[in-house]
């Protein structure tokens, strides 16, 4: 078997990854592999028990709750949400399975900042009233960050207390997990990771995402908590449910070929693995596991680059332990494009202009709205690159030559990017 911490320090080091903890779970047996330093500017080191953002990782922690509460009878997954929730100014079609699996059509990036208070959530669900409807519910996949802030005040109701009390008494504390937290005075007490930027490993200069975020992306967790949760997702027949395929999904970077309850399924060679990825400031978290295998990896890392570690790194890690590796990225291919998808498209806090410059497509990303409040990275530039099919509508995209690359698909009406609709305009 590979010496697993020195594989993280060569890869890491070339992928120009600031910090990260690599966690391993086989049949019974735990490696936790640090790299790196927490923070690049007070030099504190990595350490196997050190607490990193999942990011979006916390949203399958979030689902787990509701299937809790649909175990105990104080939910059905396909009740419309205004049901359970009758504060929630949403369309009154939309039920807790489509929020579990994003297919509420709600335009669900919105990050507003309601406050330090308990009320954070309730706050946050009464600005919904504002946000605009992408599509019929139920009848199309877009990622849908503000359905897991709605899912988490439902709990919130149900339960009589926040979310942050919830999580701890259903999850954390039953798991017997010490080194997961939600809030910024629990962090500070332990050895905790800064995000740093892709672009030049520098600092960021805001933390965390606000309160208002949580149930879908503020969990900090050590490597070993992580797996810890996978486990449970293993073992406890509550929870295999959200194992099971949903949602198609088209795109299949990564391998990601179907949406269960939150959690993605992917395809690795005929083998099926379901996991999350997270990202939150320059803060990038990966999560995947093999039923058939009895394995689970995460990697935590604190840097934009995470990705052009996580890759190669899972790919060792699971032909290693299961004789798989992670599916190749879609590749460009050399046809001409024309300018017929050239103009603008916006969702909530991102706008994306699209225009054809000599013989290539360019995409311009502009972070907008409460977005700008946490972007080290405002507007970006991206080059669009041609992919099969070649039909003209399919590309593939990178944040720079050294990651890989990711799909980008249009319609006559919106882009497909990330794993969002964002209309035309």
């Amino acid at each position: 078997m590979p010496d697993w911490s020195e594989r993280l320090n060569e890869l890491a080091v070339a992928g120009e990854v600031t910090g990260a903890v690599l966690g391993i779970w086989h049949d019974g047996e735990t490696t936790i592999a640090p790299y790196g330093v927490l923070n690049s500017v007070t030099g504190v080191e990595a350490t196997a028990d050190s607490l990193f953002q999942i990011g979006s990782i916390s949203k399958p922690w979030t689902a787990s709750m509701i299937v809790q509460l649909a175990a105990e009878d104080r939910l059905r997954l396909d009740d419309p949400i205004v049901k359970l929730l009758p504060e929630a100014p949403v369309d009154p079609r939309i039920t807790v399975r489509h929020l579990l699996t994003h297919t509420s059509g709600i335009d669900g990036d919105l990050f507003t900042d309601t406050g330090r208070g308990d009320d954070c959530l309730q706050r946050y669900v009464a600005l919904l009233a504002d946000v605009d409807q992408l599509f019929e519910p139920g009848t199309a996949y877009s990622y849908c960050n503000a359905g897991f802030m709605l899912l988490g005040r439902l709990i919130e109701v149900l339960d009589g207390r926040t979310w942050d009390q919830s999580l701890k008494a259903r999850l954390v504390e039953p798991l017997g997990l010490t080194h997961t937290v939600t809030l910024p005075e629990e962090a500070i007490l332990e050895r905790v990771a800064v995000g740093h930027l892709a672009a030049d490993g520098s600092r960021v200069q805001t933390w965390q995402l606000p309160r208002s975020i949580g149930p879908a992306g503020t969990i900090s967790a050590s490597a070993a908590d992580l797996l810890e949760f996978a486990k449970m997702h293993l073992t406890d027949e509550r929870y295999a449910a959200m194992q099971e395929p949903q949602v198609p999904f088209a795109a299949g970077i990564g391998g990601f070929v179907d949406l269960g309850l939150t959690w993605r399924i992917y395809d690795w060679g005929g083998r099926r693995l379901f996991g999350h990825d997270g990202s939150t400031i320059s803060q990038l978290a990966f999560l995947r596991i093999d039923p058939e295998a009895r394995l689970a990896m995460c990697l935590l890392t604190n840097s934009g680059n995470g990705t052009r570690l996580f890759e190669p790194l899972a790919s060792e890690v699971f032909t290693a332990y299961a004789g798989v590796a992670h599916p190749p990225a879609p590749q460009p291919i050399d046809v001409p494009v024309d300018d017929r998808h050239a103009g603008v498209y916006e969702r909530a806090s991102v706008r994306l202009d699209v225009a054809k410059r000599d013989d290539e497509l360019v995409m311009t990303y502009s972070a907008t709205g409460d977005r700008l409040l946490f972007s080290e990275d405002p507007v970006h530039e991206y080059e669009l690159r041609p992919t099969e099919p070649a039909d003209g509508d399919h590309f593939v995209t990178r944040e720079s030559p050294a990651h890989p690359w990711v799909p980008v698909t249009f319609t006559p009406t919106h882009v497909f990017t990330s794993g969002r609709v964002t209309p035309r305009r």
